[in-house]
């Protein structure tokens, strides 16, 4: 079996083009990520069915039949990308009406985490497993936090 070279770009090109956008920040431009990545799945079941045969239908001819297999999974991936491409534009009207834009916007605790993160800080809830006790003061950000010692413990 001879795959269609052109037709194998035209899946690399698909997909790729698609995850670009998919990783983008605008909603609008995610949306066309997931309908590019599902033609190109699309296609890439046209590329592995093989060679053209006919209907899969026992005793129709004595030609080679199609393998009926990349059809049905065709038709799941056609519908599998309508039903997404239906909730990202759901999510994409929302966010539209709520903020006037179609960006997604940075959350501020996975902001806090990446900041404390750069600066190697624990949280102050943070126990080691090498550590039997709580440290007497646990810095968060620039202010230190005090943990209360036990009952009986002394500093």
């Amino acid at each position: 079996m001879t795959a269609n070279l052109v037709l194998i770009i035209v899946v690399g090109v698909l997909v790729g083009c698609g995850t670009t956008l998919i990783l983008e920040r605008s909603l609008t431009r995610v949306l066309v990520g997931f309908v590019l990545v599902g033609n190109g799945v699309n296609v890439l079941f046209l590329v592995s069915s093989g060679p053209a045969g006919s209907a899969p239908i026992l005793g129709l001819s004595s030609e080679r039949m199609a393998d009926p297999l990349p059809q049905a999974m065709a038709l799941t991936a056609i519908v599998i990308t309508l039903g997404t491409t239906a909730f990202g534009l759901a999510l994409a009207y929302r966010a539209w009406q709520l903020t006037g834009t179609d960006d997604v916007q940075d959350d501020v605790e996975d902001d806090l985490i990446r900041r404390r993160a750069e600066r190697d800080q624990v949280s102050a809830t943070f126990v080691d497993a090498d550590d039997s006790e709580l440290p007497d003061e646990a810095y968060l950000g620039d202010d230190p936090v005090v943990v209360p010692l036990k009952e009986g413990e002394s500093a």
